[in-house]
């Protein structure tokens, strides 16, 4: 499913919450199976008027027209008996109007409009007739959906009239191109919805952002699902295609993992963790649940949110990076031998306590935390990416903290 195709979706849903309506999700299958051996007769029984058709089409390229039925005007007994389709008689004079939501008036001139067919050769529809049956018969009143449907809404429009119907009201939403205002290509990244899940984007960012590609609601960024219901009038999409922004999507996604509860990150991570095959414990999600809080301030998806917590699910002894290793002077690892002295008789493992600890370590040592930051950091994560020296301590536990200092100092001695 196309992210243009989801937000379509979405924009019904919004609508439908917003008027008191009825969101629909209909799957087309109006083409049948074509290696039946009924659909191979068919095509071996209609080659005969398939010439005639290309025939008439060329003739109504080099004429300057579209194609109309050689059959509408002659009577029924002089039609040929041979297979044949169903088609729309469709006026050759005067427009049809379509007052779109998004597109504004827009008016085709009839002559353009060719005569499309309804009926296959093994009466079967075709999609412009289903789509209008099934949408008259299931109460449809809006039809939302891409731009690239809005000639279909003149010919649909001419099929509801034919049979005497209210026309639904229409909107046409713009396409969503890439940042450089091209059609969105797969060189623009991801594409597809299950590809942005891929990347580590929640569900409820790519709500929250989707709704913003070509909608607003004054200068909200950040709004919930309710909110966007409340909010939302197909009338105000604008009608210029939108441009996927990755920066704001990542700012958007960043905002909900933020808010989201630690236990179902953990999980998150967790899966995307095995894909890497990543070896877990039993133990791990405590783990995970304690490091998530302390790290995803920086985390723009669930990817970069497992390489932060990496460092916490190490084993030991760590091996140790040659730059972490030469940070171990003779000073250095007098120092943390210091340290772990003073964190061994930390009774409160808590972020502010450990930060205060730290300073005044610091301050008695007569150095800048700076002299101790380094080397401490790449003892406690091995040199992965982690959180301040305090939430590092934190994640790991005391036990493990001190574990972790321990097998440095026995390194480097």
């Amino acid at each position: 499913m196309h992210i243009g195709t989801a937000r379509t979706a979405l924009f019904n849903y919004l609508y439908a919450k917003h008027t008191g309506g009825t969101f629909l999700l209909r799957i087309e299958d109006t083409d049948r199976e074509r290696s039946t051996e009924a659909a191979v007769k068919v095509i071996f029984d209609g080659m005969a008027w398939l010439d005639e058709l290309d025939a008439e089409r060329e003739k109504a390229r080099a004429e300057g027209r579209v194609v109309r039925s050689p059959w509408r005007d002659l009577a029924p007994n002089d039609a040929p008996d041979r297979p044949f389709v169903v088609r729309l008689r469709s006026p050759h004079e005067g427009e049809t109007v379509v007052d779109d939501q998004v597109k504004g008036t827009v008016r085709f001139q009839n002559k353009d409009l060719d005569d499309l067919i309804l009926l296959r050769t093994d009466g079967t529809p075709t999609y412009n007739l289903a789509v209008v049956v099934d949408d008259h018969d299931m109460g449809v009143t809006h039809v939302i959906r891409g731009d690239d449907h809005l000639n279909n809404a003149a010919r649909q429009t001419l099929i509801y009239k034919g049979l005497g119907w209210e026309v639904p009201v229409w909107a046409h939403l713009p396409m969503i191109h890439g940042p450089d205002g091209a059609k969105l290509s797969k060189r623009h990244g991801a594409q597809a919805v299950s590809e942005f899940d891929d990347m580590g984007y929640l569900p409820e960012a790519m709500r929250n952002y989707l709704t913003k590609l070509g909608w607003g609601h004054g200068d909200d960024e950040i709004f919930s699902d309710a909110q966007a219901a409340e909010w939302f009038d197909i009338k105000d999409v604008v009608g210029a295609p939108a441009r996927l922004d990755w920066a704001k999507l990542n700012h958007i996604n960043n905002h909900y993992i933020r808010l989201a509860e630690p236990d179902r990150l953990a999980g998150l991570v967790t899966k995307i963790l095995k894909s890497r095959d990543w070896p877990l414990h039993d133990g791990d999600t405590a783990i995970l649940q304690r490091t998530i809080p302390l790290v995803r301030d920086g985390a723009k998806t669930l990817l970069d949110l497992a390489d932060a917590v990496v460092f916490a699910l190490k084993r030991r002894p760590l091996e140790l990076p040659e730059k972490i290793a030469g940070f171990l002077t003779e000073e250095t690892a007098a120092r943390l031998s210091r340290l772990s002295e003073r964190l061994e008789s930390e009774a409160d493992w808590e972020v502010a306590a450990l930060e205060a600890t730290l300073r005044n370590f610091a301050e008695a040592e007569g150095v800048g935390l700076g002299k101790i930051g380094p080397a401490l950091r790449g003892v406690l994560s091995g040199g992965s990416p982690a959180p301040d020296l305090a939430g590092a301590l934190v994640s790991l536990g005391k036990p493990e903290s001190l574990g972790r200092i321990a097998d440095a100092l026995s390194q480097a001695r």
